[in-house]
């Protein structure tokens, strides 16, 4: 199974460094915006980089900003060589949820007349503590989370239609903004297992 993101070119707006900002980043948008639609602080921030105005501005942390220039454009050419990838987004809102389907709880019997089929049953002590502990898991709002799927595997770049394809499934409704980058921990691979030799049978 695959997942095909379509990964617009990312111009580059803005270069922040430690020794001005505190910080090293990149300030990249991508796509167009109307300008009449644009604040004046923002169609200012544009014009002052000579950067046509995008949909949104995104800052990207890097460790070095060396090579890179304001007006260049940052394609998926950049994720040809990755083996693994990283994908941000926020996950699909899904709600007031009960824990059944917010934690997985196991609920109460099915049969007839027990009137505990999807409750969480109880959660507090009476006489100690006489309150609920604080983190006890319970209904509530569940999903529209900032969530990170990790390692991902890059099957294919295509760089004349902007597309990366993953091998996996990546967070968030479709047609959903995402933020890809390389992968940070690599895979744990699994040692192999190596069969005890089998003792002979004594005859």
């Amino acid at each position: 199974p695959v997942t095909v993101l379509r990964g617009l070119p990312n111009r580059l707006v803005q270069i922040k460094t430690v020794a001005r900002d505190g910080y090293s980043a990149l300030q990249v948008t991508f796509g167009q915006r109307d300008a009449d639609k644009l604040t004046r602080p923002e169609a200012g921030h544009f014009a002052g980089a000579g950067v046509d105005p995008g949909p949104v501005l995104v800052e990207l942390r890097v460790d070095d900003v060396d090579g890179y220039e304001v007006g260049q454009e940052i394609t998926v050419d950049s994720l040809a060589g990755e083996a693994r990838v990283d994908v941000t987004a926020v996950s699909k809102g899904k709600g007031f949820a009960g824990v059944m389907k917010r934690h997985g709880f196991s609920g109460g019997g099915a049969s007839h007349g027990s009137m505990f089929h999807r409750a969480p049953g109880s959660i507090g002590a009476s006489s100690y503590p006489s309150r609920v502990i604080k983190g006890m898991r319970g209904p509530g709002r569940m999903g529209g989370d900032r969530v990170t799927v990790r390692n991902l595997r890059v099957l294919q770049v295509d760089a004349k239609q902007h597309l990366l394809i993953v091998n996996g499934a990546v967070p968030g409704a479709p047609g959903g903004l995402l933020m890809v980058r390389k992968a940070v921990a690599a895979k744990l691979q699994r040692a192999p297992v190596a069969e005890a030799p089998k003792k002979k049978k004594r005859k």
